[in-house]
């Protein structure tokens, strides 16, 4: 691969998933392109190159992206976050919309499903305190080859054993041959779609949490910066980010300011939150073209 077909392809990721790679980082290319290559019949990643160039192969072209994403996840991931949504945010949110009764949390870059699935485990154990109300948990991921999987609820012995209490296996997984299937009522409370995160998800309405963490590391400052902002726009007033814990607000918008309680933890900036009435803030969260997710 020449110097020039490497920046073809760098500019060519970054332009499409976001994906910023330093120079160094040729041989993660050569390495997770070279089976795209043989897929797709070609003999070398100047061909490929070429042919993405030509642009007339979609399924290529979306082989190329998905190949490149980073999908390392596993159920609890750092557990922290978990703990903070069970013991702080999930109350405290309840508490603010206990007149709508309507809760809407959002998994950004959710791989395979482990982030999601967790957090629906932890709203099933909440499910007495939740009776009567409607969740909206969709998890969204740029690679629809992930999402098949996430939605299949389908996990091998090795990922139900990195993070997953064996309690929580025993409660909400069967064993399928050598696999772990979780349980219909826990896959029937996640909303899977498609979205990249570069491309405009006001679509997908207003919400109270929003996870979106351990993707933001892997884009360049302007691309951070545009999400973030674009994201604490999707955000309620009064709503909570969690971000990954490499990852921050500051410098990159000013739409987020940082949790004074809780590290990891944004909300929207005061001004923001001030100028949007708590009346109209409750509309906001109304999406009626997404499922509503009940049966806790």
């Amino acid at each position: 691969m020449t110097d020039v077909e490497f920046d073809f392809l760098r500019s060519y990721l970054k332009t499409r998933s976001g994906l910023a790679l330093s120079g160094e980082k040729r041989y993660l290319i050569e390495s997770r392109l070279g089976p795209v290559c043989r897929r797709f019949n070609l003999a070398t990643l100047h061909d490929l190159a070429n042919a993405l160039k030509n642009g007339r192969d979609v399924a290529m072209e979306k082989a190329v992206v998905e190949a490149m994403t980073t999908n390392e996840t596993f159920f609890f991931r750092d557990q922290a976050p978990f703990d903070l949504f069970r013991d702080v945010l999930l109350p405290e949110a309840m508490a603010r919309r206990a007149a709508q009764r309507r809760l809407r949390i959002w998994c950004a870059a959710a791989s395979t499903g482990q982030e999601p699935y967790s957090l629906a485990m932890l709203l099933h154990e909440a499910a007495p305190r939740l009776a009567g109300w409607s969740v909206d948990l969709v998890a969204t991921d740029l690679s629809t080859e992930v999402l098949e999987k996430a939605k299949a609820g389908l996990y091998s012995h090795f990922e139900v054993q990195r993070g997953l209490p064996v309690q929580l296996l025993i409660k909400h997984f069967e064993q399928v041959g050598e696999q772990w299937r979780i349980a219909a009522n826990l896959r029937q409370m996640v909303d899977f779609r498609p979205l990249n995160l570069l491309q405009p998800f006001d679509g997908l309405g207003t919400f109270d949490i929003v996870y979106c963490r351990n993707v933001l590391i892997y884009f360049d400052a302007a691309t951070k910066g545009d999400v973030l902002a674009r994201i604490g726009a999707s955000l309620a007033p009064d709503g909570a980010l969690l971000l990954g814990a490499a990852e921050t607000v500051i410098g990159l918008t000013d739409r987020l300011v940082p949790n004074a309680r809780h590290r990891g933890l944004y909300n929207p900036a005061p001004a923001r939150a001030a100028a949007v009435p708590a009346a109209v803030a409750s509309a906001a969260l109304a999406a009626p073209q997404l499922r509503r997710v009940v049966g806790l």
